[in-house]
């Protein structure tokens, strides 16, 4: 199981500190299985691993096995939580240079979670001698980046691929009975998948809006399905972890960076920002979710974290075991000095290089927590995604937030809609040509 290390934490915030939160981290968990907490019409992913029944898994498989059979790439088009679970788990477990190499299954490609012209302009023209599918991952289908990527490649899958074939191959994953994308599933024949009312976004990586993504892509999801139902049984990690980064966070840190030494958790990461970003940080208040690559970024980031402002702490994810072995070689002339390392295997390098750097910002001020997982495989990422779900849900409620809402992302959508005269928007539209003279 996943191993939570917080001994790096007691020269700033003493261990029995972090203990004295235990009951009321009792209580949060006792107001999330009571659904008595704030946002508790949004629960679902809280026993969702122990509800994933075999034959729903079956389902999702089957129509990823059509899928990697009919496509040479399928687009996840989706933002946020519609896209970063599926992105962090595919880019987690792929080769590094898959795309140089080949594969045995179609490329997986997203969408839909930016406005880039270029972007959408040079993907439209990767696609236009491919056979490619699309899965569309929107509740309401009106989200402004996922409506506007689905407009443009439902319509060019139907111009390459011809209605009959796009229906095969296109996807809709929405809400059961309302919005546009169920209206358009419904109207066109789409295969579908029921995104969970009481499931947001940033938690539904186990449910179809990340498991089928991850199926098409060649990967084991009832692996990390069964990860994930462990750590839901086996869950108190978690509520340490919470503890930790609320006892850290009111002794007046108020930075979390989430550090790396696998290249291949870079989008982990991106997930674990949504995750937390979007679930606390409201009412004026936690912590500011940042994450960095190492060894990469010590080259870049690394003197502000040994020296800047102290105001951060870290969190480590190490892999214990890697997949590969690579013996670092001996050399005669030994120009560069590493010959000491000869036949040493590069990843005992690469851990020394994180306890180095783990001592190092400890003794520069910095408190670290070390998150460790066997294997970089499906089995275990489905414990860490389930483990920051349930720590991020308890550590809302210590916070005094409501862990499930986002009203803060709607300020942006008004604006950008008044500014394109978008119907209904008038007032405000005259309002911004006001503020802007």
């Amino acid at each position: 199981m996943l191993k939570l290390d917080i001994t790096k934490v007691a020269p700033f915030v003493s261990a029995e500190t972090i203990k004295g939160y235990a009951p009321r981290v009792a209580e949060a968990q006792k107001s999330l299985e009571a659904g008595t907490c704030p946002g508790n019409d949004f629960l679902g992913w809280l026993h969702l691993p122990s509800s994933i029944t075999p034959e729903f898994l079956d389902d999702i498989q089957q129509t990823a096995d059509i899928l990697r059979s009919e496509c040479d790439a399928v687009v996840v088009a989706g933002i946020g939580g519609s896209y970063l679970g599926a992105k962090a788990v595919i880019e987690a477990l792929s080769n590094s240079f898959q795309w140089l190499v080949g594969s045995n299954g179609p490329a997986v490609l997203f969408a839909g979670n930016n406005i880039g012209e270029d972007y959408l302009s040079e993907l439209t023209a990767y696609l236009s001698d491919k056979r490619f599918g699309v899965i569309n991952i929107s509740k309401s289908g009106t989200t402004t980046e996922t409506a506007l990527a689905f407009r443009l490649l439902k319509k060019q899958c139907e111009q390459q691929r011809g209605k009959d074939v796009a229906r095969r191959v296109i996807v809709a994953i929405t809400d059961a009975k309302r919005g546009a994308a169920r209206t358009c599933a419904d109207k066109e024949g789409y295969k579908s998948y029921i995104i969970p009312d009481n499931v947001g976004g940033r938690f539904s990586v186990l449910t179809p809006v990340g498991l089928l993504p991850i199926a098409v892509a060649g990967f084991d999801i009832r692996q990390l399905v069964k990860g994930a139902q462990d750590m839901e049984a086996n869950n108190a990690l978690a509520g340490e972890y919470a503890a930790t980064r609320y006892a850290l966070y009111a002794a007046g840190k108020k930075i979390e960076i989430l550090a790396n030494y696998q290249p291949k958790l870079h989008f982990v990461a991106e997930w674990w920002k949504q995750l937390y970003g979007e679930s606390e940080g409201k009412d004026q208040k936690g912590l500011f979710p940042a994450s960095v690559d190492l060894t990469t970024d010590l080259h870049s980031m690394g003197q502000w974290i040994q020296e800047g402002e102290r105001t951060i702490f870290e969190t480590v994810i190490s892999v214990e075991n890697p997949e590969h072995k690579l013996l670092f070689p001996s050399d005669e002339e030994n120009l560069d000095g590493l010959n000491f390392l000869a036949g040493r295997r590069v990843d005992e390098v690469n851990k020394m290089a994180e306890l180095g750097t783990q001592l190092a910002h400890v003794d520069g001020g910095v408190p670290n927590i070390r998150i460790a997982i066997e294997r970089l495989d499906a089995y275990h990422l489905g414990q860490l995604i389930y483990f920051f779900e349930l720590a991020c849900g308890l550590y809302c409620q210590l916070l005094g937030v409501n862990a499930f809402n986002q009203p803060g992302v709607e300020a942006y959508k008004k604006n950008m809609f008044a500014l394109l005269g978008k119907p209904g928007y008038e007032k405000e539209t005259e309002a911004i040509k006001a503020r802007l003279g």
